[in-house]
């Protein structure tokens, strides 16, 4: 498959529902360093209001401690969530009951007690595979995701923690485009230059 036989665009997206929860992958040939081959967990999209995401699929070969003074000692490793907010953590995790998260999808939240966090690190109750640390942030102003979409950058997905929690990051981009069949699949074989096609 070349990309002039890719009839991938809007169109396969525009009734699809973008909400928290909701994953969105870079189209194969996007050349924005910052969102190049990357997969965004949306945690928050208001039309009028913007949309804030993390890009699951950047770690920095840090960990949480690395950065954070003090932090409990903890096997996860830390991602780049993305350009915004580089001097702030952030995380989603499966831990029922921590006061402040919010619901994403299923029993996927997002934020919560940071300080009660560390606690249940430190005595062991929560492990990896419940909870990603993320450095900064994905942003958007109001409308500029749709837009965005509108000029075919961006493809529409569902989240599953086996891509979040335990899914090595290197070729989760292919592997979500794989699982999603057909055309997406076959987008998946693409280079990222469009010139090796």
């Amino acid at each position: 498959m070349s990309s002039s036989d890719l009839s991938w665009s809007y169109e396969w997206e525009k009734d699809k529902e973008i909400k928290a929860g909701t994953l969105i992958l870079a189209e194969p040939f996007m050349d924005d360093e910052n969102f190049k081959r990357t997969v965004v967990l949306i945690c928050e999209h208001e039309e009028h209001l913007g949309s804030m995401g993390l890009v699951i699929n950047r770690p920095l070969g840090l960990k949480v401690s690395n950065v954070i003074e003090d932090f409990p000692p903890f096997d996860g490793d830390l991602y780049l969530g993305g350009p915004v907010g580089t001097d702030t953590i952030q995380f989603v995790h499966t831990i029922s009951g921590l006061e402040g998260s919010v619901p994403l999808l299923g029993s996927l939240r997002w934020g919560g007690d940071f300080e009660k966090l560390k606690l249940l690190i430190a005595d062991g109750r929560v492990v990896s595979a419940q909870l990603r640390f993320f450095l900064g942030h994905s942003g958007w102003s109001p409308h500029q995701l749709r837009e965005e979409l509108k000029e075919n950058s961006w493809i529409i997905s569902v989240v599953k923690d086996s891509y979040l929690f335990h899914s090595g990051s290197d070729g989760l981009w292919k592997t979500i485009l794989k699982d999603m069949g057909g055309l997406y699949a076959e987008m998946a074989r693409l280079p990222e230059n469009p010139i090796l096609n």
